[in-house]
């Protein structure tokens, strides 16, 4: 249980894992990887958190949110594997923001995915990424993060 030892050390109690709002699934398996369904920030209490970079949030804030939405996708992979220790290594993360016409620092908010998956997993979590502009995203989320893992039998 390193790797949840490791959230322990940094302040981090996973969520409930996110449950499907339509016909789909939070992850499918595909040999020793696994892909999540995209995931966007929750405040916890059932409510969305709601903007767009550019016109109502700062990077600061679109960092926090895809820092949240990491947090968010490692409770799924927890639900789906049973231990994070399973992870071999953060393969690639695709980072959509929400963004207005003139906004161009979407690598800065995916940053806060990137850069706490480095601080729980070290090395293993230096991962491929994309991070690209949306003009509105699912409820008007101002991030949604998708993860493909490599994970160990």
């Amino acid at each position: 249980m390193k790797i949840e030892q490791r959230l322990e050390e940094l302040g981090v109690e996973l969520p409930e894992p996110a449950v499907p709002v339509a016909n789909y699934v939070t992850t499918v398996q595909v040999g020793n990887l696994v892909f999540t369904s995209g995931h966007g920030p929750g405040t916890g209490e059932g409510k969305i958190y709601k903007s767009q970079l550019g016109t109502d949030a700062t990077i600061e804030e679109g960092y926090a949110s895809a820092r949240q939405v990491a947090i968010g996708l490692l409770s799924t992979l927890k639900h789906a594997l049973g231990d994070l220790d399973r992870i071999k290594r953060v393969v690639k993360l695709i980072g959509f923001v929400n963004s207005a016409p003139d906004f161009i620092d979407q690598p800065a908010v995916v940053n806060g995915a990137s850069d706490f998956l480095v601080e729980v997993f070290g090395d293993k979590g230096k991962h491929a990424r994309s991070a690209v502009g949306m003009v509105q995203l699912p409820g008007g989320i101002p991030v949604e993060v998708e993860m493909v893992v490599e994970i160990e039998d």
